[in-house]
């Protein structure tokens, strides 16, 4: 099997570029901060702190999360059988998967899950420690990033789009915030792999993005996109 490690901060497109490669390449894609999120999306709907590791621990034992995918090969997430695909982009939920996903407990809960997908599937996977901690062997690794600018501006056209109603400051404030928490995390914290090829994507269109990354994919294992 052929696993592809795409890390990097939120915003910089990871999700929509792995997703685009997959389909090129036929691979699975698997998008872990979409689970991080639905952990997060569980404790806030209970009203829960999720800053407060021993709540959030005690509720993993009660959760059930599936990932499936739709005929169109979409990833949804499932909590409690219930799509919540939708609700885990809202911003608030943003920072309750940073703060979930800082808890080493949280991490350790879910790593079975991404490794097992990569073990039965060609997958590309992103998140923020997948080169460094989920598949420290992958095939490929890449660090995907941009500026803090340019990455609110894309999730703020995404949010829009989608109906909701937030102002740039708001999203651009919650990327630094979530920045800074991930890189200062104790438990598996943002960072590159030292075998990660790093690509800034700040003045990358998103076609270009996803050439730059399937050239590397074609690099390192010899398989050639659609």
């Amino acid at each position: 099997m052929i696993s592809v490690a795409i890390d990097g901060p939120s915003g910089a497109g990871k999700s929509s570029v792995a997703k685009k490669c997959a389909e090129l390449f036929g691979f699975v894609y698997v998008d872990t901060g979409a689970i991080y999120r639905t952990i997060g999306l569980a404790a806030f709907n209970r009203g829960i702190d999720t800053k407060d590791s021993t709540a959030v621990i005690s509720l993993l034992p009660e959760l059930s999360i599936d990932l499936r995918y739709n005929e169109n090969g979409e990833q949804r997430m499932f909590l409690s059988g219930v799509d919540v695909s939708g609700e885990i982009r809202r911003p608030e939920i943003s920072m309750c998967a940073s703060n979930v996903s800082a808890i080493a407990e949280v991490r350790d809960y879910l790593t079975d899950m991404q490794r097992n997908m990569a073990k039965r599937y060609d997958v590309i996977m992103d998140g923020r420690d997948i080169g460094t901690v989920i598949l420290p062997d992958a095939d490929v690794k890449v660090f995907l990033t941009a500026s803090a600018d340019a990455r609110a501006d894309r999730r703020y056209k995404e949010l829009i789009n989608k109906g909701s109603k937030v102002s740039y400051e708001e999203v651009l404030n919650d990327m630094k915030r979530r920045d800074e928490q991930d890189i200062n995390r104790a438990a598996a914290p943002l960072k590159a792999a030292e075998d990660a090829v790093y690509l800034d994507t700040s003045s990358m269109s998103f076609d270009d993005s996803v050439k730059n990354v399937c050239r590397l994919i074609s690099e390192k294992t010899g398989r050639q996109p659609k």
